[in-house]
């Protein structure tokens, strides 16, 4: 009987530790378990994040696409603008011209009409007249007169002539009147120069 005892005893014993075994191996598993649930909890609450994120990156995203879609049509707009004044400028300048040489015209057709010397003189020395108020109502000055001191920037000179009559760089002739506006030659002046 002993031996059983005994026997039941290693039995007992060893069931003890099986169970002690099996105790620490449940404890182990949920230990493990626990903290695979803690490290599910910590990557779905990063994950959570990162799409927050995300989702606030898109939002921004979209806002700049917004953006510049709307500056790309407001200077689409501007530049179609701008074309449109710029070729409006162009076409009131002409008009605007024209419109002051207009008078200038007519006195030419009326000095046309005339057959008598005296009428057709007079009808020109109108028509010069005219035109010389014309030019300054555009803001054109006539330049280049027999005295003036000769200045590459405004005239051209055709020909020299050594005269000591005459003072260095003067100029003696013209052949053609210079026209500028402000500091715009229109045409050049072109000169006789004398030494």
């Amino acid at each position: 009987m002993d031996e059983n005892k005994k026997a039941e005893e290693t039995a007992a014993e060893q069931a003890a530790a099986m169970q002690e075994e099996e105790a620490s191996a449940s404890a182990a598993e949920k230990k493990e378990e626990k903290k695979d649930k803690k490290a599910d909890k910590k990557y779905k609450e990063e994950l959570a994040k990162a799409e927050e994120e995300c989702k606030k990156l898109k939002e921004a995203l979209a806002e700049e696409k917004d953006k510049y879609l709307r500056l790309a049509a407001e200077y689409d707009n501007y530049r179609r603008r701008s074309q449109k004044e710029k070729d409006g400028i162009y076409a009131d300048a002409v008009a605007d011209t024209v419109k002051a040489f207009l008078p200038f015209f007519d006195n030419l057709e009326r000095a046309g009409q005339y057959t008598e010397g005296d009428k057709v003189a007079e009808g020109l020395a109108l028509m010069a007249k005219d035109t010389e108020s014309l030019l300054a109502k555009l803001g054109i000055e006539k330049f280049g007169v027999k005295g003036e001191s000769f200045d590459a920037a405004w005239h051209n000179a055709v020909m020299h002539e050594e005269d000591e009559a005459y003072g260095e760089n003067e100029i003696i002739e013209v052949f053609q009147q210079g026209y500028r506006r402000g500091d715009k030659v229109i045409r050049f002046a072109v000169v006789k120069v004398a030494n």
